[in-house]
């Protein structure tokens, strides 16, 4: 059957690296349901109508605060050995039109334990919003897709392997969610040592929460202990936060 060839644009590119990249990450899903109805409710009711993910990315960074098992990941240079972080840094997904083609991009935010969610969701909110060229990690993202495919490979091979560079350039957990479109991903491929992802929050029944974990770091009792402790930072502190918004 005929058809035509569609080269690669830097958007793809950028998605295959990051393929590339997890092909090899030994990844566990595991997923814990939360009753989010009162942080539903907060959240409705305040002046600021926050992120869904500015949320969540606080949230696990007060829990991998706690846990340092959560700001590890396995690199293997110069030998194989896991690398902690003194603090988290915020991978999470932002898809973006470039050029008239939708693309996926990706921005860090760091130490966002240590930030408001107001300072969070403004972040998010500009990546979301401002000229694809004038946000430093996505011009860097385009650079790199359009150099030939081995040095690609060999740009990201040592940004995920050298452990003081891994967490400036890929960060110590990733957020990628669609649930603001309905849906929910069960098994996203990644570097990370966590991905996170949510299904549709709604204030009646539980919320299906996700990690996606690397196993080589991790197990799946410490996960889920960990999203255990995370309902519990989302319906205390966080919760605390989103109400005194309203006061």
């Amino acid at each position: 059957m005929r058809g035509r060839c569609i080269p690669l644009s830097p958007t793809r590119r950028i998605v295959c690296d990051f393929m590339r990249m997890s092909r090899d990450v030994p990844t566990i899903p595991i997923e814990r349901p939360m009753a989010l109805g009162r942080l539903v409710a907060a959240r409705d009711a305040a002046r600021e109508r926050l992120p869904w993910s500015a949320i969540f990315m606080k949230a696990y960074a007060l829990t991998a605060a706690e846990m340092p098992v959560l700001r590890r990941a396995y690199v293997r240079f110069p030998t194989a050995h896991l690398y902690e972080y003194g603090e988290s840094v915020a991978s999470i997904a932002v898809e973006r039109d470039y050029r008239g083609e939708p693309g996926v991009f990706v921005t860090r935010i760091r130490a966002p334990e240590a930030l408001s969610l107001g300072l969070i969701g403004a972040a998010i909110r500009h990546a979301a919003s401002a000229p694809v060229e004038t946000i430093r990690p996505f011009r860097k993202l385009l650079l790199i897709a359009r150099l030939p495919a081995p040095l690609r490979a060999v740009i990201w091979w040592m940004a995920l392997n050298v452990g003081r560079w891994r967490g400036h350039h890929i960060g110590t957990f990733g957020i990628s969610v669609v649930s603001s479109l309905g849906a929910d991903v069960t098994h996203v491929r990644s570097p990370m040592t966590v991905l996170l992802n949510y299904g549709v929050i709604a204030p009646e029944g539980p919320t299906i929460v996700r990690f996606v974990f690397d196993h080589r770091v991790l197990d799946g009792a410490v996960a889920a202990r960990a999203l255990a402790r995370l309902e519990e930072i989302l319906t205390g502190p966080i919760l605390a936060e989103i109400e005194a918004d309203r006061r």
